[in-house]
């Protein structure tokens, strides 16, 4: 699997790996029923810890992005479109929230921000 670890990320491991998967099943890289690596087989290649990869897997299995069949492995879940959605709308909150915190910290007052999104949403 082609993933790439930043070590000198504030980001621990297991989220970018994580986030990193989520991204690759939302953009439909990897296709329901697909098997990962295994947790060993990840771990060797992107040279984390085992521990490392097993805690990502089990964030996506709690998060239902991926099902884990004791001795068979770990596979991509029947990924529904209202949970793929509601990823994206975080995504999109959490670009919102940042793009704000940069304008705010440039010195715009709400106002003029409100004024900004209008004016770029009437040109889309």
């Amino acid at each position: 699997m082609n993933l790439i670890i930043n070590h000198t990320s504030m980001q621990p491991i297991y989220e970018q790996i994580v986030g990193q998967i989520k991204e690759k099943i939302m953009h439909g890289e990897l296709l329901e029923e697909t098997m990962l690596p295994s947790v060993r087989t990840l771990a060797k290649e992107l040279k984390v810890s085992a521990l490392t990869v097993k805690k990502a897997y089990d964030q996506l299995e709690v998060e239902g992005f991926i099902v884990t069949v004791h001795g068979k492995g770990s596979f991509v879940a029947c990924a529904g479109q209202e949970q793929m959605l509601e990823e994206k709308k975080k995504e999109v909150e959490a670009e919102f929230e940042q793009t704000i915190r940069k304008a705010k910290s440039c010195g715009m007052e709400d106002t003029e921000i409100r004024e900004l999104f209008e004016i770029v949403l009437e040109e889309l």
